[in-house]
């Protein structure tokens, strides 16, 4: 599993990195995922099902499905890199993820790959299709932020790095001016659903005041 930051060393070596095939894995794993959401969620509307498969398809929770295969091992990195801890880094482990997916499609097919995806994230599959279809998370801390007289949250982009095939948005909502949560994907749409649950989690850990506001500073 050949990191782009080893190729960027060793331009000498002719190694290609990662990055083509975690462009294919990242469709597959999408493709995948709401397969199964699909037919394991009949009763969610196209909302539901899209934000259900965002919590699931995450770079948090790709990262710990590649923890658990030992994919860190495995992973060919710079020496920077791997001494600031770079194969135990999420977004490394998460592109690792669909980098493998992707070279399973192309050896196996879709089949293979479906399963291999289904199988790696079976404990966060299992506990979206055990939990009710939530709401959209940017609608969820809409509803949150108004209801305590927050106004609406605005959506701030951080970053927007890599090549336009393999672009990684990191965005961070804002609410009532403070910033409440940061993510990060390859569709702006995605990075700002990412922020917009953190925003959801950090908001609902304070405790509201008797004026029906988050209380300040809680």
């Amino acid at each position: 599993m050949i990191h782009a930051s080893y190729v960027n060393e060793n331009p000498e070596s002719g190694l290609e990195s990662n990055e083509r095939s975690e462009f294919l894995g990242d469709a597959v794993v999408d493709l995948a995922v709401g397969h199964v959401l699909f037919g394991g969620l009949g009763g969610a509307t196209e909302g539901e099902l899209t934000a259900v498969r965002s919590l699931i398809v995450r770079s948090e929770t790709l990262a710990r499905a590649a923890a658990r295969l030992g994919i860190g091992d495995f992973l060919v990195l710079g020496k920077g890199e791997r001494a600031s801890g770079g194969a135990g880094r999420v977004s490394n482990l998460g592109d690792a993820f669909e980098a493998l997916v992707g070279a399973v499609f192309l050896d196996r097919g879709y089949q293979a790959a479906r399963d291999f995806v289904v199988a790696a994230l079976e404990p966060e599959i299992a506990l979206a299709m055990e939990t009710e279809s939530p709401k959209d998370p940017k609608s969820r801390l809409q509803e949150l932020a108004q209801a305590n007289g927050l106004g609406a949250p605005v959506y701030r982009i951080l970053s927007s790095d890599g090549p336009d095939h393999l672009r990684r948005f990191t965005v961070e909502a804002m609410v009532a001016g403070q910033a409440s949560g940061v993510g990060s994907g390859a569709r702006k749409v995605d990075a700002e659903r990412e922020a917009a649950s953190r925003a959801c989690e950090a908001l609902a850990s304070r405790v509201p005041s008797s004026h029906g506001r988050l209380a300040a500073g809680s």
